[in-house]
């Protein structure tokens, strides 16, 4: 089942990204040849609008072929009415922009209907408060429930410490205890602690831990929009962040994950229900958008960065640099795959 699960998430996010891509080159008059989910031996084809859709062997992404597009050669060239290369450098960066753009939106869907069908989250009953903290000087013990800082109401543990982190002088904080009321004027620590990327920073905190305790969590419609859209931006700045803590070496290569771990991930999820699963995909929706976004040659990032050039210097690319760079970035490519997939059978053999 969860071999399955797997491969229908990964399917539609696939299909999702290059259907972007399709809808927007064909509103614009571009020929599409091929609409593939999947790469090698086609397991099923039919023709349909003048277009041939595939589902091929190996499902590790997909791609639309376009009519003057070639990513093996870019060099190559056609400049009839329904090609690629005859549109502007703007328009060819909507239809490049479409593929990523098209991710974004399916994670923030997946995160409306996650609001609106409801999910469990760590409530804020507290488990423990350091000795000496701002939580400890003024009363707060382990059992008690907050349930509203200022004028904030506090569904989750997640909620509690955006408030805390973000806060700017005393917070009055309405706790629960032993089924009382209790007001209590705290004010936030500058305290040094890790970040996800495990880097010592400092950070706003009274020296709380939650309790295993968890909530039930449900939006109306409006609030769902507006937790779909916290969420996708929230995991956008993640996965970016993480790119850029991974070239500036900070967080280390044997953390790169491939399939493996991506389906072994989906896998669990499945375990766990439809809102687990509605999670991950999510997840891995902005973190598909996020990395065809950089500027490899080989993916999204880098055909824009090429049409970026294009529109700056009002010249195309020299072919001979062109072809270069494409052969770099697909190195590049297959290098970070190769990477992931060692990394998987590695954590898979020590597991």
């Amino acid at each position: 089942m969860g071999t399955i699960t797997f491969l229908l998430v990964l399917s539609v996010l696939v299909f999702i990204h290059e259907f972007g891509h399709f809808i927007v080159a064909r509103f614009l008059g571009v020929k599409v040849y091929v609409f593939s989910i999947g790469f090698g031996p086609k397991l099923f084809t039919k023709e349909f609008m003048g277009t041939q859709w595939s589902l091929s062997l190996l499902p590790l992404g997909g791609y639309v072929k376009m009519k003057g597009q070639e990513d093996l050669d870019p060099t190559k060239a056609s400049y009839d009415k329904d090609s690629y290369n005859v549109l502007s450098p703007f328009q060819r960066i909507l239809i490049l922009l479409a593929g990523p753009f098209a991710n974004f939106i399916l994670a923030f869907i997946l995160y409306i209907f996650i609001g609106l069908i409801g999910f469990q989250s760590l409530g804020t009953t507290i488990g423990g408060v350091q000795k000496d903290s701002p939580a400890f000087l003024a009363g707060v013990k382990k059992g008690d429930r907050i349930i509203q800082i200022n004028n904030t109401k506090i569904q989750d543990w997640n909620i509690l410490g955006k408030v805390i982190t973000t806060s700017d002088g005393n917070l009055d904080f309405l706790i629960i205890r032993n089924g009382r009321k209790i007001a209590l004027n705290i004010k936030p620590k500058l305290t040094n602690t890790k970040n996800i990327f495990r880097e010592n920073i400092k950070k706003k905190m009274i020296g709380i831990a939650p309790a295993p305790v968890f909530v039930d969590i449900q939006y109306n419609l409006f609030q769902s929009i507006s937790f779909g859209y916290d969420k996708t931006l929230e995991a956008s700045k993640m996965i970016f962040q993480g790119i850029q803590k991974m070239i500036q070496g900070v967080v280390p290569s044997s953390e790169v994950g491939g399939v493996i771990s991506i389906g072994k991930v989906i896998s669990d999820a499945s375990q766990n229900g439809i809102v687990a699963v509605f999670f991950i995909a999510a997840l891995i929706s902005v973190n598909l958008g996020v990395l065809n976004l950089l500027p490899i040659p080989a993916l999204d990032g880098g055909h824009i960065m090429f049409n970026l050039y294009e529109m700056i210097t009002k010249r195309k690319p020299n072919n001979k640099v062109l072809m270069q760079l494409t052969i770099i970035g697909w190195v590049i490519l297959l290098g970070l795959m190769g990477l992931g997939l060692y990394n998987d059978i590695n954590r898979f053999f020590k597991g």
